[in-house]
């Protein structure tokens, strides 16, 4: 079976009735996790983004208390795991700022993180490419924005140099 595009999904759906549009989402939901973990943002807690980014926040924190320290290799896989749970949720707001600053927690969770990532090149490699992308991210967000976390970023690399 071939996948319809995005606009002519979007012809049909609109030819169809509020009920059928409920039927549809709910039909959706039941068959994939992500489908329903978006559905429960973009109903619940689209509205109110600073605490869908603290909820994301706490998260991380009780991931990052997880983590078997007890060989690199262990840290690794579970920093890894972190980091594509995040950018889940980060694809499921349209906000850039979003994005931002579930970065830079995770970057500064990491960096706190014991034992030090500084002793392993892996991790250093990644905590080093999650700065640029955020770099990046920064550049296309407004002056103001771009300046407030310019001035954080500056900070995190002077720590991890």
């Amino acid at each position: 079976m071939k996948a319809a595009t995005v606009s002519e999904i979007k012809r049909e759906l609109k030819t169809k009735t509020t009920e059928e549009l409920s039927e549809l989402c709910l039909r959706l939901s039941k068959f994939k996790k992500e489908n329903k973990e978006l559905l429960t943002y973009l109903l619940y807690e689209a509205a109110d983004e600073e605490s869908y980014i603290q909820s994301v926040k706490t998260e991380m924190d009780d991931q990052f208390e997880e983590i078997n320290t007890t060989s690199y290799y262990f840290i690794k896989k579970s920093v890894r795991k972190i980091l594509r749970t995040v950018k889940k949720y980060i694809r499921y707001s349209p906000h850039k700022t979003t994005e931002v600053e579930l970065l830079i927690y995770f970057c500064s969770s990491l960096k706190e993180m014991s034992p030090s990532i500084s002793r392993n090149v892996t991790l250093q490699n990644l905590y080093d490419r999650q700065l640029t992308m955020i770099r990046k991210k920064v550049s296309t967000l407004e002056a103001d924005l771009q300046y407030d976390y310019g001035v954080l970023l500056d900070n995190m690399e002077g720590i991890s140099g």
